[in-house]
């Protein structure tokens, strides 16, 4: 079921209504001492009724020492919940009326929500490296550009990584790091891919070089579709990204591949 800006108007009306959702999400109602909490008057806090037990139910979280209003935090949330191109700081700045600053900060808090985590894919894995920024030139890479090592199972999720070099050893550990030993990795030509069953991988490889796109299962066609996605959407919404902060926006659309059936502003509402 969509998750419709009336649905969110009207579960968000108020900072209050905000507040008492984020302390649900971290606290139980009652105190150890048997006392129960209650909002203070006068504070972003709770107060227990019995032994005095204050709890700031902002600490910790991405709203901690802002002054903006958490029915913007909110709002932003919904914003980069149901944008599948993305949220720029400066539509933020529009859409909450606060400073470039602010809504920079804003949307840099949201995408931590969205970091990838730590486990390993498995079964069916594409590999896929691609360029980002820099200057164009003919063939890979270019003056400038950041690369992004990307890997996806089949029918499951994708991870991405900044890499800081196409070298043998990096990439073979980015791979390592993030794909189980066992795994059928299915890549292009790229020779750096062919030392992979050293390491304990199956490998199958296409030759894009020759216009070989799919020999019968093998193929890197869902990360070439994600890429361009990635992409699109960088040239589109954000117009370019550094690559100091690239990570964090391949973060933001693997969350979003990885959960495209999912409620998204719900999972992101719970990881605050």
């Amino acid at each position: 079921m969509n998750y419709s800006i009336k649905d969110f108007q009207g579960q968000f009306p108020n900072d209050e209504a905000c507040l008492e959702y984020i302390f649900n999400q971290k606290y139980d109602k009652t105190c150890k001492c048997g006392g129960q909490f209650y909002r203070s008057k006068t504070r972003k806090c709770y107060n227990c009724s019995m032994c005095g037990k204050q709890i700031s139910p902002l600490a910790g979280t991405i709203f901690e020492k802002s002054d903006t209003p958490l029915t913007s935090w909110f709002y932003a949330i919904f914003l980069f919940s149901s944008a599948r191109n993305g949220v720029s700081a400066k539509e933020l700045e529009r859409q909450l009326g606060v400073t470039y600053k602010t809504a920079w900060r804003i949307a840099f808090q949201i995408r931590q929500l969205m970091q990838q985590d730590k486990k390993k894919l498995s079964g069916v894995v594409e590999v896929d490296e691609t360029y980002i920024g820099g200057y164009r030139r003919k063939g890979q890479g270019g003056k400038g550009k950041a690369i992004l090592l990307g890997y996806v199972k089949r029918g499951g999720d994708i991870k991405t990584d900044k890499l800081e070099a196409r070298q043998t050893h990096i990439v073979l550990k980015a791979v390592r790091r993030n794909v189980r030993r066992g795994s059928h990795l299915m890549t292009d030509q790229f020779g750096i891919y062919k030392k992979t069953p050293k390491m304990g991988y199956k490998h199958s490889s296409v030759n894009h070089w020759k216009r070989e796109y799919v020999k019968g299962a093998v193929h890197t066609n869902t990360l070439e579709g994600f890429w361009s996605q990635l992409k699109r959407s960088i040239s589109g919404t954000y117009h370019s990204v550094s690559p100091k902060h690239l990570q964090r926006y391949a973060d933001e659309f693997a969350f979003r591949y990885n959960h495209r059936n999912d409620p998204i502003f719900s999972l992101l509402a719970a990881r605050i």
